[in-house]
């Protein structure tokens, strides 16, 4: 028996982001998982700027998570600004093309 061959696939976004409300200094995940073939790449965006994690700063306090879902060890909120608050998507590419997920907000709950 020879195995039908499997077409590659672009990409499609099968768990989308949802809002959070986070309490300052406490851990959050914002979950998406994509599939697709060849398996996509998964970055995030917020505000429109791409996310940096822990793979290009390892001191980043931001970890994207072998499915795709970005993990804040925890939510840094200061006097001088809330660098977590904002609005994420996550993109999922791969040669075929690229799929983005809806808008996800994270708000820092005020103390």
């Amino acid at each position: 028996g020879s195995q039908p061959l499997l077409e590659d696939m672009a990409p499609r976004i099968i768990e989308h982001p949802t809002d959070l409300l986070v309490s300052r200094g406490e851990p959050a995940t914002l979950s998406c998982k994509a599939e697709g073939r060849p398996v996509p790449a998964v970055e995030w965006y917020k505000d429109g700027e791409r996310v940096e994690t822990d793979r290009e700063d390892p001191r980043s306090h931001r970890t994207l998570l072998p499915g795709g879902a970005l993990f804040f060890l925890r939510i840094l909120h200061g006097r001088r600004g809330k660098p977590d608050e904002g609005v994420y998507v996550c993109v999922a590419r791969n040669y075929l093309g690229e799929a983005i997920s809806r808008n996800a907000s994270l708000e820092v709950a005020s103390e």
